[in-house]
């Protein structure tokens, strides 16, 4: 029982820790393009380098 005064606030604190760093990603545009980053990496230059 003694063990719930300390993890029940601590839940909490998590909890507000974690909704704060997701309002700071979303104000942050950090979901706005989802797609691009991930297919950027299948768009590779596939011309060969030319030596000089």
């Amino acid at each position: 029982m003694e063990s719930l005064y300390i993890l029940i606030p601590l839940s909490i604190l998590v909890i507000a820790l974690i909704a704060w760093v997701f309002s700071w990603a979303i104000k942050n545009d950090q979901f706005e393009d989802m797609k691009g980053p991930g297919e950027a990496i299948l768009l590779d230059d596939d011309t060969p380098k030319q030596d000089q």
